[in-house]
């Protein structure tokens, strides 16, 4: 070997630190990967897609909570003895899921909700159902043996009775979002042989737990989410209202007076309207006149938030211009009077003069 290629002392201990650096830095890399806190991957399934947001299932969840509790009232007193029924949980899942994990047979319900888009499905499990059923026909207390078979004529008229209460209660708690007109299309006792959206579609399923003297069953309500989708908005935003409409009463009517007896309101005088040309705006001055088909005599439109209120003359008082009121515009589908609106009948109904201080 030359002598070009035998190192110095220095190359040597300059090669040796660089490797010590090397290693260094790699370990220390090593440790700083170890120490960094692990990102968490949430996995996603493409076949059970999250359409459904949050806020949309604490809505459904807290209108169907007070939808128990007035259904179970109901079938108490239809059955005249105490009925629970509790929610137990509300999931998105698809279509198929829902249809494999039923009994059959079962109670399987298919259900027109007008102006829902489709139709809802309610199923009600044969292992609360045969017991209310023999409820229904004078049966005791003592528990029955949970049968396994479709229903019978007689026993469709019965559970008839039944979906006609939970229609009621429905259609009622579902008001504050939107009109339901609930009905009944047909009962089919075989889940597989219904299909009212794609397999891989979701859909909300809302579960009850019912019981009834010491025996229990699920009742489920299948609503498809394109059913729903329109009214998602709405639905959120009535989410906070209770399970009943009010009623005003003189107190609030009075209370609400009040407070809205020192709201700013905007007022506007429409003088007149005209169209004119581009070039002719153009070649407007200072001390031009403009021209318009509005009669010197015919009244002036007050507007008050936009909305013509009042019809009145222009003047001026104390040295501003000012309107006075002569006659209350009604709305076209609320009755006019007969009698005649005068100056002092327009200030009886928050008019006057008005000066043009805007």
């Amino acid at each position: 070997m030359s002598d070009d290629h035998i190192l110095s002392q220095a190359e040597v201990e300059s090669l040796l630190s660089s490797m010590d650096t090397g290693v260094s830095a790699a370990l220390s890399r090593e440790v700083e990967e170890k120490s960094r806190p692990k990102q968490k991957i949430s996995p996603y399934d493409f076949k059970r897609p999250e359409r459904v947001g949050k806020e949309q299932m604490r809505a459904l969840q807290s209108l169907h909570e007070g939808f128990g509790r007035n259904f179970g009232a109901s079938m108490s007193a239809l059955l005249r003895t105490m009925v629970d029924v509790k929610l137990t949980s509300v999931d998105q899942l698809t279509f198929s899921e829902f249809v494999f994990g039923l009994e059959n047979p079962t109670c399987f319900v298919l259900l027109d909700a007008d102006p829902l888009k489709g139709n809802l499905i309610l199923d009600i499990n044969p292992a609360i159902l045969f017991p209310m059923i023999d409820r229904m026909l004078g049966g005791g207390k003592e528990s029955s043996i949970t049968l396994r078979r479709p229903l019978t004529e007689i026993e469709r008229r019965l559970v008839q009775r039944i979906i006609t209460l939970f229609l009621e209660e429905m259609a009622n708690s579902w008001e504050n979002v939107i009109q339901l007109d609930l009905s009944v299309v047909r009962i089919e006792s075989n889940p597989q042989l219904v299909s009212i959206v794609p397999p891989n579609e979701v859909i909300v399923l809302i579960g009850f737990e019912l019981s009834m003297q010491g025996v229990r069953g699920m009742l489920n309500l299948c609503i498809p989410y394109n059913s729903i989708e329109r009214f998602s908005s709405t639905l959120v935003a009535n989410s906070w209202q209770g399970y009943g409409r009010g009623h005003s009463t003189d107190e609030t009517r009075a209370h609400i007076a009040v407070e809205m007896e020192n709201s700013e309101v905007e007022v506007v005088v429409s003088l007149a309207n005209s169209r004119i040309t581009t070039s002719e705006l153009l070649g407007l001055r200072v001390g031009d006149i403009i021209t318009t088909e509005h009669d010197v005599k015919t009244p002036l439109s007050l507007l008050v938030g936009g909305h013509t209120k009042y019809l009145g003359r222009p003047g001026a008082i104390k040295g501003k211009k000012a309107i006075q009121i002569e006659e209350v515009v009604f709305p076209i589908d609320r009755p006019k009077p007969n009698k005649t609106h005068n100056v002092k009948e327009a200030r009886e109904n928050g008019g006057g003069q008005t000066s043009d201080g805007k």
